[in-house]
């Protein structure tokens, strides 16, 4: 028993599967927060810019299928929103040395 043991403490220093688990638990909770900037700050902002107030519940109706471009067109937005808040975040954070050229 003991000897698995080390194998798993080895095992999880080999593959820095700490280190991964507390990344993925760190980009949950900054999806989590970056979420809730778009939701109740930025899109409230944007939302009487954009015409009629039920967009988002918009359908198109063809026969049987119903298309809900509405919320499509909302996660498109979402999604450009929070990849530019990212993309932001990120060149603050990461903001590395630019190198000379010779």
């Amino acid at each position: 028993m003991g000897k698995m043991m080390s194998e798993f403490k080895e095992f999880l220093q080999e593959y820095k599967v700490i280190g991964l688990a507390i990344a993925f638990i760190m980009g949950v909770a900054a999806t989590t927060l970056i979420q809730a900037l778009v939701n109740y700050i930025i899109m409230p902002i944007i939302t009487p810019f954009i015409p009629g107030g039920a967009w988002q519940s918009a359908t198109f109706k063809i026969g049987l299928v119903v298309i809900s471009w509405g919320a499509f067109l909302a996660a498109v937005i979402n999604f450009i929103i929070i990849a530019l808040v990212v993309f932001i975040v990120a060149k603050k954070f990461f903001k590395e040395e630019k190198v000379a050229k010779r």
